[in-house]
């Protein structure tokens, strides 16, 4: 409750002579200063930590997690923080006044957040209820919990990166390198696309989660959904299961063996976000796995065999664009002056190498292509097999505008997300794939 401005002591010595009250302002630290869980902060400030704690503490039960977790980690200097009332704070601060925090749970998390905020101390809501209090009662402005509004559609969109799901669209390429172009094949592809999207968003949100830290000290990456406490870290885990239960369904709507190539998608998945992306070129050739597995399932799906050549092909196109990637994100930490990445085994002396390598992998894959086009398992597929040489000289252009583009700084995107915001790339996309209709 707000108070008045100024208290007066009535029992001063003479009339004209008054004393000021000083003002106190207390937070509550959930659900008013803190945009998020200090509990779930705990849980996955170092989560592998935890639950090795938890096993080898040998006292089951949630009285030893709380004790693991009031002693967890936690970065204080870059949890989300309302920006208004950390203001109104500071400005308070400012004026003398007095600030306190008041903690529901994990007294010492709030009294780090105090101490590196520079505020005053913690309370308790018991302490307010009993008025055993190290200030004076009348002097308060309280800033209770603030009823926040739900994550709406936009931040939902955000955290479950529904702008990602354009590189599940390669679940379509067999449908089309195979000339299966009819209602039926398009139906199982479209319902692999969605079990695809379903399952990576998930593992996108499980990701986002076991990176919380790691996102808070990124440039960009500090704006996602969850590190900013957009969306709270509660209704992330609740909504990971139900997008895998949705991904299971439409599998087994498609067939077990579809299924079983979405599981070790997920599968690896997770394995890259808990281990294999801190490697040192084995994150890139993950993701050159995982894009061209996109590809093996949109065949499983429906029903057609994969060729070998569409697999070399991809595996060099895919290792390009991760490498590219990679390429993109450490030029960005050089040109902001940032360190080398903490969660990845690259430094940024190893941008020459990356993109040489990124251009090594994209000439192989031009030259897979050209490959395929001379060898006799073109012509029983194609009537104009001559025109898929015009197709040549546009992945060079599109590669060589990547690697262009990530060099000059210019690649904010994944360069698959890239291609379909950049006009020139989605020009020459839809000038190949018209290419690649004409000669069938």
């Amino acid at each position: 409750m707000e108070q008045p401005a100024r208290q007066y002591d009535s029992g001063a010595s003479t009339p004209s002579a008054t004393a000021v009250a000083v003002r106190t302002l207390v937070i509550d630290l959930e659900g008013a200063l803190l945009r998020s869980e200090l509990l779930m902060e705990a849980l996955f400030s170092r989560p592998a930590l935890m639950l090795a704690r938890f096993g080898a503490g040998g006292r089951p039960g949630m009285a030893a997690l709380t004790d693991i977790l009031a002693r967890a980690e936690i970065d204080y200097a870059h949890l989300p923080y309302d920006s208004d009332l950390l203001n109104r704070a500071l400005a308070a601060r400012a004026r003398g006044e007095k600030i306190y925090l008041v903690a529901h749970r994990f007294a010492e998390h709030a009294a780090g957040i105090a101490t590196h905020l520079g505020f005053d101390g913690v309370v308790t809501p018991a302490d307010l209820a009993a008025g055993s209090l190290p200030f004076d009662r009348a002097s308060i402005d309280h800033v209770e919990n603030r009823d926040r509004s739900r994550a709406g559609f936009k931040t939902w969109a955000k955290a479950l990166r529904v702008y990602q799901y354009a590189k599940n669209t390669l679940v379509f390429v067999p449908v089309i390198t195979a000339h299966q172009l009819n209602l039926a094949s398009f139906g199982s592809a479209l319902l692999a696309f969605l079990a695809f999207s379903a399952c990576a968003s998930g593992a996108y949100l499980m990701n986002d989660l076991l990176d919380l830290s790691a996102d808070r000290q990124h440039p960009t990456k500090r704006h996602r959904a969850l590190a900013a406490g957009d969306l709270p870290i509660s209704s992330a885990l609740l909504a990971i299961p139900a997008l895998w239960l949705f991904a299971v369904a439409a599998s087994l709507c498609i067939s077990p063996l579809f299924l079983g190539v979405l599981g070790g998608y997920l599968a690896t998945t997770i394995a890259y976000s808990l281990v294999l992306k801190r490697k040192m070129l084995v994150d890139i050739v993950t993701l050159a796995g995982l894009y061209t597995l996109r590809i093996v399932a949109g065949a499983v799906g429906v029903g057609v065999v994969l060729s070998e050549w569409l697999l070399i092909f991809s595996l060099f196109v895919f290792t390009s664009l991760a490498l590219i990637k990679r390429f993109s994100e450490l030029s960005m930490r050089e040109s902001a002056g940032l360190a080398d990445p903490s969660n990845r085994d690259y430094r940024v002396t190893d941008l020459h190498v990356i993109a040489a390598m990124a251009a090594a992998s994209a000439m192989n894959a031009v030259t897979v292509f050209s490959l395929y086009v001379s060898s006799s398992a073109v012509t029983p597929l194609y009537s104009r097999p001559w025109m898929l040489w015009l197709l040549n000289p546009l992945l060079l252009y599109w590669f060589g505008r990547a690697l262009m583009m990530a060099h000059r700084r210019e690649m904010p995107d994944d360069p698959i997300l890239y291609t379909f915001r950049d006009g020139a790339s989605r020009i020459t996309v839809a000038a190949m794939i018209c290419i690649m209709l004409a000669a069938i």
